[in-house]
């Protein structure tokens, strides 16, 4: 009894200190004469080095701090940043990037073309530790894959002046291509793709602590405590400065998704939810009603979706695999659990990515690739079972990181797994950056994951599953696969390209179930009234950096 009282009193004075710490309602966003923007992080970011974030949180943080070649707006269209213009070559292979002379950095040395030259080669690196999971993004680059791979490749480039990027000048960048790449100029705009300042050479751990991190976009870094709180503040060296309104912006670290909407009630944020927070499911109903001129639920392209790790008895068995992918009645999971107008997924990729004429998946509907019930999912188990010469599965744990909302949808998982295979599931929850680490090392059994667009193109989320993607963390290995992405890669014509993708999702998804797809996201989302100008982008990514407060 003393204990559970201690505890109390424990979680009572740790929520009071994180409100200490957020500030007042009124500093937190219903003044608009501190211009103070305020959002949940949920937890810390496991870096905010651009070369190895692969992640929501780290993405967030990294929006305001720095800025590509090329920036995107809330429809993907691409804008000028650091490049004021860029010339394309007519073979489409050679793009010329002409840097604006008055971009600095936030010490108030000049961004020049060799920063972005050698933060780029710096992705690619195959002696960066850790590896830099977002090094395939870049494979579009003349020679890049083959610098970046290095073991058990015979056509490895050791000089990575052979990597088709480079200085011409301080202010132009040459980039040569492998193939004509149609969404080359919106990868300029991704976060794997930001200039890192030259000081990084001297400093392995820059971009662990505040005081030694130098940005070039609209903020800089103030404060950074660990696990708690961070705060940027407008750099006055940001070439467009004037279009910067916020004085500062706060993200906060509340991991319990109720405590995170009583803060946007009593004013302490003055935006809450996707993609980094999270509004409580049993709440959104009311806030329908409540709250319905600050609710905002976007479709977005993103998809939710389990992990099986490919390499991992019992998971190492299609069969297997498949039972527990077909004994899940998505739609039961977006109308009871899930409750934000989510559609059903059964395959990787959204409803909103373009195809050749029409969406992705109106050409290639993915209720083709599997057709869930109670009756397949047990003879799927069965055969199984029986190839993995078993009388019953081995005890199986699915991970997830810390979030309500990834628990009720475990929590209705396990439910269906139990019911209709006999199958107990243990659910692990990880703190953020341990679930990541043991995500990526196959550390796990079944995980949860996400997956938001980089590009408005099929390709952001077919590539990420062959043999060389650093954001493989299934264990997935198919010859077949990785061709087909090859020649994806090598044409032009729109209408091949999409089919060569369908055939590698379906030895994805139809052929191997390798994941689990299980919703199409939507972006549920608080923000208040007198916040302006704040943007959720297709991919369900927000764009604070233009926003003010009325």
């Amino acid at each position: 009894m003393r204990k559970s009282w201690v505890v109390t009193l424990s979680l009572i004075l740790a929520l009071a200190s994180v409100l200490a710490a957020c500030g007042s309602g009124k500093e937190g966003g219903s003044s608009a004469k501190n211009q103070v923007f305020s959002m949940n992080l949920t937890s810390e970011p496991p870096t905010l080095d651009p070369a190895l974030a692969q992640d929501s949180v780290s993405f967030t943080v990294l929006t305001g701090l720095y800025e590509g070649l090329t920036r995107k707006d809330e429809n993907g269209k691409v804008l000028p940043g650091i490049a004021e213009s860029w010339d394309i070559s007519d073979d489409q292979l050679t793009y010329t990037f002409h840097l604006r002379k008055d971009a600095k950095w936030s010490n108030g040395d000049p961004v020049t073309a060799h920063d972005f030259e050698y933060a780029w080669k710096r992705v690619l690196d195959p002696d960066l530790n850790p590896a830099s999971p977002y090094a395939y993004q870049l494979y579009y680059i003349k020679n890049a894959e083959n610098y970046n791979i290095k073991a058990n490749n015979p056509n490895h480039i050791s000089d990575p002046a052979q990597v088709g990027v480079k200085a011409l000048d301080d202010y132009t960048l040459q980039v040569r291509l492998e193939h004509p790449t149609p969404y080359f100029l919106s990868i300029t705009s991704f976060w794997t793709t930001f200039p890192v300042h030259s000081s990084a050479k001297d400093n392995e751990a820059w971009a662990a602590e505040a005081k030694t991190i130098v940005s070039n976009g609209p903020f800089k870094i103030a404060t950074w405590k660990h696990g708690n709180e961070i705060e940027l503040v407008p750099n006055e060296n940001y070439y467009a400065k004037d279009e910067i309104k916020l004085s500062k912006v706060r993200f906060v670290m509340v991991a319990n998704a109720s405590t995170e909407l009583q803060m946007f009630q009593t004013g302490q944020l003055n935006y809450a939810g996707f993609p980094t927070g999270e509004i409580p499911v049993e709440q959104i109903g009311k806030l329908k009603e409540t709250n319905k001129d600050e609710l905002r639920i976007k479709p977005i392209a993103s998809t939710y979706y389990y992990n099986f790790n490919n390499t991992k008895s019992p998971f190492d068995n299609v069969n297997i695999r498949k039972a527990f992918a077909l004994a899940v009645d998505r739609q039961q999971l977006v109308d009871k659990v899930t409750k934000g107008g989510q559609e059903p997924a059964y395959g990787f990729v959204p409803p909103s990515i373009m195809g050749a004429q029409k969406t992705y998946r109106e050409e290639y509907p993915d209720r083709d690739f599997m057709s869930p019930s109670a009756e397949a999912a047990k003879a799927a188990l069965a055969k199984g079972l029986q190839e993995k010469g078993l009388v019953k599965l081995p005890p199986v744990t699915l991970t997830i990181n810390e979030n309500t909302g990834h628990k009720q949808v475990a929590e209705a998982l396990a439910d269906m797994w139990r019911k209709t295979l006999g199958v107990e599931v243990k659910i692990e929850t990880q703190e953020w950056k341990v679930f990541l680490k043991n995500r990526t090392s196959l550390n796990y059994d079944i995980s949860r994951a996400g997956w938001s667009a980089d590009y408005n193109d099929p390709m952001t989320f077919i590539d990420m599953m062959t043999s060389a993607s650093g954001n493989n963390d299934i264990g997935f290995k198919n010859a077949e696969y990785d061709k087909l992405v090859k020649e994806a890669y090598a044409t032009v014509d729109q209408k091949k390209r999409m089919e060569l993708m369908h055939r590698a999702e379906k030895i994805l998804i139809g052929d191997n179930m390798a994941i689990l797809p299980l919703y199409y996201y939507t972006g549920v989302h608080l923000v208040k009234s007198n916040l302006k100008n704040i943007v959720m982008d297709y991919q369900g990514m927000v764009d604070y950096t233009r926003a003010y407060l009325e």
